[in-house]
């Protein structure tokens, strides 16, 4: 059976500007110590305004104590950024989900991250843990100006020539090719940043040496939709899922309140299980197998049966 999405107190400990337009909360457990997670992790972050956002966590994953995330201010968000920067203050009770990684560090000899801007957030942890285990690691740091890029002088600190800072408006873009051609036998690439990054990494390295992670969903298209119906297995119930509607909107509607964060199918706060039927999958972190992303995603069958 899907398990209830579970969530965990915590207070603002610490705000503290760590770029231009870039905040780090330090965010500190109310009632203990918090949920373990691993690189490339990110929580749902519940705000005062009502709006669920998405953030990596970028600390120390041997901190249980506390979890600490970056927030970049855009002034064309839905009003997460803006809340942040703008009016939440050291002390605030906020509620965080338990940690989900789409983006897991795996297993290498060694390792090159490319990272973006606000990309670095889920880099810097792999690069820690990756040299506490004495595997070779760099790091390839992109921004368009060093007072642009959080946490520039934190990764200097600690990891010294290890780590190259590219500013693009001195220096233009990185030479991938030759990355590429330098990578080491059995080296993985970890990228995180801008699509024109990402996409210029999946155009360079061999995918399957290559693990990306988008903040927003990659440009595809796919069929008309088409309608279909979701019959809940606990409560027998059936809805109808028209051309124009998600199932995580119908769902929602129906009394069946589904956790939901970005509505891209980027973050997969809104997984749940499938007992019968064919999924589509329209989601940019690959579902597992017999779950779907209600937000995007939608049925080659006419009908679903799903864990509700």
């Amino acid at each position: 059976m899907q398990q209830t999405q579970r969530t965990q107190h915590t207070t603002v400990d610490h705000i503290e500007q760590v770029a231009e337009g870039v905040v780090s909360l330090v965010l500190r457990g109310a009632t203990g110590p918090l949920a373990p997670w691993e690189p490339g992790a990110h929580i749902d972050l519940t705000l005062p305004n009502w709006l669920t956002r998405q953030y990596s966590l970028c600390g120390d994953p041997a901190d249980r104590d506390s979890y600490r995330v970056a927030v970049r201010h855009d002034p064309l968000s839905r009003g997460g950024s803006e809340y942040v920067h703008r009016f939440l203050r050291r002390g605030r009770a906020l509620e965080v989900s338990l940690p989900r990684n789409h983006f897991p560090l795996v297993p290498a000899p060694e390792y090159l991250f490319l990272a973006g801007g606000i990309g670095i957030t889920p880099i810097l942890p792999m690069l820690r843990v990756a040299t506490e285990a004495g595997v070779p690691a760099s790091l390839v740091y992109v921004g368009q100006s060093p007072a642009t890029m959080p946490f520039a002088d934190e990764l200097r600190a600690l990891h010294g020539d290890r780590v190259r800072i590219v500013d693009t408006r001195r220096q233009g873009r990185p030479d991938l090719a030759a990355l590429a051609s330098a990578l080491a036998s059995g080296a993985l690439v970890y990228c995180c940043g801008p699509a024109s990054m990402v996409a210029a990494a999946e155009a360079t390295f061999p995918a399957e040496r290559l693990h990306v992670e988008r903040f927003q969903p990659a440009t595809r298209t796919f069929a008309p939709n088409t309608p279909f119906e979701a019959v809940c297995a606990r409560s027998g119930r059936t809805v109808q899922v028209p051309p124009d509607e998600s199932l995580l909107d119908v769902l929602t509607h129906a009394g069946y309140p589904v956790p939901s964060g970005c509505r891209e199918g980027v973050c997969g706060s809104c997984e749940v299980t499938v007992v019968d039927g064919e999924p589509e999958h329209r989601d940019d972190i690959g579902a597992p197998a017999g779950r779907m992303y209600a937000c995007v995603s939608r049925a080659r069958s006419p009908r679903l049966v799903v864990d509700l």
